[in-house]
């Protein structure tokens, strides 16, 4: 029987792999802690600026109620073509107010042309109090299934 103090994890991402990764995956999803214990998870466009995971909103969401009461979250960006690979990022929130508007269509812009980005950014605005969910890292831990599986020596 294997050690069960080794878990067979793949192997992981260099740090310019995780940045690269962060930059180009289509979809953060962002794990919130509810009131009664259980998770929240959404998947939500975002953009990295390094270190931070910027990710919009609208203010009533319950990933921001959650967010207010207990910053620590989990945001996992992965990709499964040509084989799954991903970081998950463990860090704090910060609910950011100033210039959401300009933050929202910087990330709209990585999944649609500038002045579509721009526009999509001010219905949402206009309709619901917009907020940016700031993340940044604690700690990062990463998998490649492209170098390898685990092995079970």
């Amino acid at each position: 029987m294997a050690d069960s103090a080794i878990y067979p994890q793949a192997p992981p991402l260099t740090e310019d792999e995780i940045t690269e990764l962060l930059q180009t995956a289509d979809i953060a999803r962002l794990a919130t802690h509810n009131e009664d214990g259980s998770i929240h998870v959404a998947p939500l466009y975002f953009v990295y600026e390094a270190p931070d995971i910027l990710l919009g909103t609208q203010s009533m969401s319950q990933k921001v109620r959650n967010i207010a009461r207990d910053p620590r979250v989990t945001v996992l960006v992965d990709v499964t073509a040509p084989a799954l690979v991903g970081a998950v990022v463990y860090g704090t929130a910060e609910l950011d107010h100033q210039d959401v508007v300009a933050k929202r269509a910087t990330i709209f812009r990585r999944y649609m042309p500038d002045d579509a980005a721009d526009a999509f950014a001010h219905r949402l605005a206009d309709t619901w109090e917009p907020v940016v969910i700031r993340v940044r890292p604690d700690r990062v831990v990463s998998f490649d299934y492209r170098k390898g599986f685990p092995t079970f020596d």
